[in-house]
């Protein structure tokens, strides 16, 4: 298992902006495709402007598949057309756990997929069936 952190600098003054549009509509598109946030944050002290949010993935080709499923998703498109005025610049990174934190990390896991599904179920159209 291994974290990919992506790193965003935003326009200054925009990083409410951002937050609030990833808040109402990426959101819940992302947690139909990417399988467990651990973190997501933003800069108070040093760099500023900076949204930072933490991904966790079982292998690289896990990541791989479901980063290609989001990309091609019509919303996840309209939806990077509204926040990408609000980008500066981005990267990305794999962390691997210490050897100490793999026990935590997959705890965080845990409890980030069950947030999931009660995320999915409140943006799931009505008369839609919950999957077996």
């Amino acid at each position: 298992m291994f974290v990919e952190e992506r790193i965003y600098t935003v326009v200054p003054g925009k990083a409410p902006e951002f937050l609030k549009l990833y808040e109402t509509e990426g959101m819940a598109i992302q947690a139909r495709h990417l399988p467990a946030m651990v973190g997501y944050y933003s800069s108070d002290i040093g760099a500023l402007n900076l949204i930072v949010h933490q991904w966790a993935f079982e292998d690289i080709n896990q990541r791989v598949a479901m980063r290609a499923r989001m990309v091609a998703d019509p919303d996840w498109q309209a939806y990077l057309k509204k926040l990408m005025p609000l980008i500066l610049q981005q990267e990305s990174r794999i962390l691997v756990p210490a050897p100490f934190f793999s026990e935590r990390l997959q705890t965080m896991v845990d409890f980030s997929k069950q947030q999931r599904e009660v995320l999915l179920a409140k943006h799931r159209p009505a008369g839609e069936r919950t999957p077996a």
